[in-house]
């Protein structure tokens, strides 16, 4: 049974968002400026952002590809965790950053929307943390299934935007929210116009 969390403290989670991942995924120019948009606004609401960046065979750590987009920096006070994995918070610093800010809910932006974000997500639901999904700062790229099948990045996108508003844990608050309406006092918002 997961520990629910006492408290409203937010943070933003930014997942991923490295050069190398982000050339390969869908309407990154869009996605790059709703995250940069979220950042603004958490940093301005004096909302703790921290930064989550994967480092893996395609993305070896200190490459080009490993590096955050250009338009995207984070402050010299902002946390950064390293990862290996999927989840954020699998081998990983995160829970002593949150722990530190004494975070309660996670609002959740990045790449892979298949991958590191799905994980993430169902890993602080499933730590007891509250969860906004920014539903326009997240993408991925089209998943190929072979013999000429394969799912649309738009479409594992709009999917995990219903299932975070839809899913349910005991004692924790799930939703989504856009870059431009999302409240950082307020988890679990359904916001889906």
């Amino acid at each position: 049974m997961a520990i629910i969390r006492e408290g409203n403290k937010s943070v933003l989670l930014i997942v991923d968002v490295q050069v190398g991942v982000m050339r390969e995924s869908w309407d990154a120019d869009r996605i790059v400026k709703n995250i940069s948009r979220a950042v603004e606004r958490a940093r301005a609401a004096r909302v703790p952002v921290i930064w989550v960046q994967h480092s893996s065979k395609e993305l070896v750590e200190d490459s080009l590809a490993w590096q955050w987009v250009p338009e995207l920096t984070p402050a010299t006070d902002e946390a950064r965790v390293h990862k290996n994995f999927e989840s954020s918070f699998e081998q990983t610093a995160l829970e002593s950053a949150l722990a530190t800010h004494c975070a309660t809910h996670i609002v959740l932006a990045g790449a892979q929307t298949s991958w590191c974000i799905r994980a993430t997500a169902y890993g602080a639901l499933e730590r007891g943390y509250d969860l906004t999904l920014i539903k326009d700062a997240h993408t991925t790229g089209n998943i190929d299934l072979g013999n000429g099948a394969s799912i649309e990045a738009e479409n594992i996108i709009r999917e995990f935007n219903i299932a975070m508003t839809w899913v349910s844990y005991p004692g924790r608050m799930n939703g989504i929210a856009s870059a431009s309406e999302v409240d950082f006092d307020i988890p679990g918002q359904h916001l889906l116009a």
